[in-house]
């Protein structure tokens, strides 16, 4: 079973807890990992950041939103309670706990209020509400909203890149390797060698201080729907072979054929295959052509500050 999205698990942690006196988080999460038959490797998968487990991460987000409504509240370090207004919502027998139903709670309303712009929806509650919002905690809403605009960053990056001049691609290609840590800490680790229509190689990085031993590179910028061929792989392995090389780095803008990606896997030598969407993705992740326009900081509450209260 997949794991339950945190809206979906409100009202089995509110059932989970019916019973008067203090609960532990992590008795109750066994609790509803067993109710929804979470395999080990479901329970101990990780969100993207790698910080925490998914299923622990939905279980804190449906706590946290019960509270807000006023039918949990905490008690200590890693303990909860139902309340009054919990028991009540239980006692009318509700098929499913979620945003939309914690909106009939003023401390819930306000709670939403204060997470929203000034750009919502007209109606009662002046609260936006979405199919996202039904499903995604914040955290992942925040990670879906930052891959939206990675993917049109990408979008953008590989634009430029394929209007830009051949030896503008060249140097950026070698700038992304000097980027990613290869050729050490040296400024003259990578050279661009090539030139404009050659066959040969476009680029050198050195991986040590003398060069003893280095990473060759083939830049070809193409349109996304000219795929490299085999014969432009086996062209590359050839100008390897004469630098006696054994190491090569072929990059497009483009995408490689599956032959092309065949021939390259088979070879003695190792030839790295880099395609337009894996080096937009590897330009973002090492700041080579963007620049950070923001920052975010996620807070969240320092239970060591309170534990003597």
């Amino acid at each position: 079973m997949s794991i339950p999205d945190y809206q979906t698990l409100m009202l089995p942690l509110l059932k989970a807890v019916a019973d008067d006196g203090e609960h532990r988080v992590a008795d109750v999460m066994e609790h509803l990992a067993q109710e929804f038959q979470l395999t080990q490797e479901k329970r101990l998968q990780l969100l993207p950041s790698g910080m925490q487990a998914t299923f622990a991460n939905r279980i804190g987000w449906a706590k946290s939103y019960l509270v807000q409504a006023g039918l949990l509240e905490s008690t200590k370090r890693g303990y909860f309670k139902i309340t009054p207004r919990g028991h009540q919502v239980l006692s009318n027998n509700p098929l499913r706990v979620d945003n939309d139903y914690l909106l009939q709670f003023d401390d819930f309303v306000s709670f939403r209020n204060r997470g929203k712009t000034s750009e919502v929806v007209s109606g009662s509650t002046g609260v936006e509400t979405s199919e996202q919002d039904k499903t995604q905690t914040p955290d992942e809403l925040i990670r879906t909203t930052v891959k939206q605009i990675d993917a049109a960053l990408a979008k953008d990056i590989l634009d430029r890149t394929i209007s830009a001049s051949p030896a503008f691609f060249e140097g950026l290609v070698v700038k992304l390797l000097l980027a990613m840590g290869y050729g050490g800490s040296r400024a003259d680790a990578g050279q661009i060698v090539g030139r404009p229509g050659d066959h040969g190689i476009d680029g050198i990085i050195d991986q040590d201080s003398l060069g003893l031993d280095r990473v060759y590179i083939q830049a070809k910028r193409y349109d996304r729907n000219n795929q490299v061929s085999e014969p432009e792989i086996r062209a590359f392995s050839g100008s390897l072979g004469v630098a006696k090389a054994n190491k090569g780095v072929f990059v497009t803008t483009s995408t490689f054929s599956q032959p092309a990606r065949d021939f390259a896997e088979r070879h003695p030598c190792k030839i790295v295959l880099i395609d337009g969407e894996k080096l937009t993705t590897l330009m973002i992740r090492f700041n080579v052509g963007t620049r950070i326009e923001d920052t975010l900081y996620i807070k969240r509450i320092d239970e060591d500050f309170f534990i003597n209260e």
